[in-house]
């Protein structure tokens, strides 16, 4: 393993900026839309106006109120803004956080904490999502000591509340739902798991993290968009990600709860250390105030009409590439997507190398499993994009293997081993070794 030690002496200012600049050559060229993921973009100037107010508070600190009560009070602005648009009213009240993960297991503790009040016989508690969940809620459910019962999905993917009535245990405390999952881009139906949750008084969460700040502007717009939100009956708790479709830097997101009362139990407070009363609302303790301007600083300068357009921008463009896709008849769009988040697949040619070829061509599109598909996170900049992805995806089929060929480059036959690998152990340990390995100094 190598070892990289602190310089003796220091590097001039420019020739550190160089090597940074230097350190991106490898990366992926979002900026010109060949990204489906990771990064959402909505244009140059909101890209710098970002920059700007995230450099007015880069060093301020949201651990402390009472230094910096200007933090709190664009997040409680950023906030009110965001329950607004989630169907809530003026008890809804919430956090930002560092991410969809943070904001999810915020929930998962809060739901874990007023069950042990609500139920104090439950000393194993369960909850119940669907298989398409976001594993950050495989991940609470590991930190948090709780039991996760998967359930499938009905044949227009999305949750199967059958089943998930079925799984409920004497020990279930909460339900989940997802809109929009990221696998598939489809939205949970939230007024049927709502009914269950209000039957037998349980916490339903909603993760919002990927439609929370898209899916209320496509509504406004006409699209068919079930409700999903504090709107639904039930619905106790909602996470909305601000980096995503709201375009800020990473990380920032949101958690929500209907009313304070159940808030209460996301917060920690420890009265007895010496260094005096020490309570935060979220997992971390410092939090960076950059993120918290760039929040204010978007919701503001774009207002409701500027994120109906980039919403506009961003469905017209996935409408547009889903009937691309579509019209290949080697290809097709899986379920029936409703916002801007799709994936595609094909009984007739390997997908995986499908997706190989095209990152030849410049194109990063992520690979999934369970069924074997490649996944697209749409936005606005990729309507300008959504041509010439088209035409280098029709130009590549001819070149991809049939699906049950063995003659795969590397990329594609990992991924086609991790994904039909019968003991899901075995690849679950694959992926600790692979990312134990990755992240060391070579």
């Amino acid at each position: 393993m190598g070892r990289i030690s602190l310089p003796e002496n220091g590097m001039n200012k420019e020739d550190v900026l160089s090597r940074l600049e230097s350190f991106k050559s490898d990366d992926v060229k979002w900026h010109d839309g060949q990204l489906f993921g990771l990064i959402y973009e909505a244009g140059q100037d909101v890209e710098d106006l970002v920059k700007e107010a995230h450099s007015l508070f880069l060093i301020e600190n949201g651990l402390s109120p009472m230094a910096f009560p200007s933090l709190v009070k664009m997040e409680t602005e950023v906030v009110s803004i965001v329950t607004a648009l989630s169907g809530g009213d003026d008890e809804t009240v919430g956090n930002i956080t560092s991410g969809g993960t943070e904001s999810i297991f915020m929930a998962m503790k809060a739901a874990r904490d007023w069950a042990r009040e609500t139920y104090p016989n439950i000393v194993k508690p369960e909850m119940v999502v669907p298989v398409t969940a976001h594993p950050a809620w495989n991940k609470a459910a590991h930190y948090l000591g709780l039991k996760i019962n998967m359930t499938p999905v009905k044949d227009d993917l999305r949750a199967d509340v059958a089943a998930m009535e079925n799984a409920l245990t004497e020990n279930t405390i909460i339900l989940g739902g997802t809109a929009v999952t990221y696998p598939h881009g489809m939205i949970d139906p939230i007024e049927e798991i709502g009914r269950l949750a209000r039957e037998d008084n349980l916490w339903l969460h909603v993760d919002a993290c990927l439609g929370g700040l898209m899916l209320p502007f496509l509504k406004k717009l006409g699209n068919d968009i079930g409700p999903y939100d504090f709107s639904v009956p039930g619905v106790t708790s909602i996470s909305a990600d601000i980096h995503k479709y709201a375009y800020t830097p990473k990380g920032v997101s949101t958690v929500m709860y209907r009313k304070r009362d159940f808030r209460k139990f996301q917060i920690f407070a420890y009265a007895d250390w010496p260094g005096g009363v020490y309570a935060t609302p979220c997992l971390a303790g410092g939090r960076p105030g950059g993120n918290i301007a760039a929040a204010w600083a978007v919701f503001q300068y774009l207002g409701e009409q500027g994120f109906l357009a980039l919403a506009k921008k961003a469905r017209t463009a996935a409408e547009k590439l889903m009937d691309g896709i579509n019209a290949m008849p080697q290809l097709c769009v899986l379920g029936e997507p409703r916002a801007t988040v799709f994936a595609f697949g094909s009984d007739e040619i390997n997908i995986y190398e499908l997706a190989a070829r095209m990152a030849e061509r410049g194109w990063h599109i992520d690979a999934q499993h369970l069924p074997p598909s490649l996944h697209m996170t749409v936005s606005p900049i990729h309507l300008a994009a959504a041509d010439k992805f088209l035409v280098d995806l029709r130009h590549t089929i001819p070149e991809v293997p049939p699906a049950d060929s063995e003659e795969l480059s590397e990329p594609a036959a990992m991924y086609a081993m991790l994904g039909t690998m019968p003991d899901r152990k075995m690849a679950k340990e694959f992926a600790v070794e692979y990312i134990n390995d990755l992240y060391r100094v070579s």
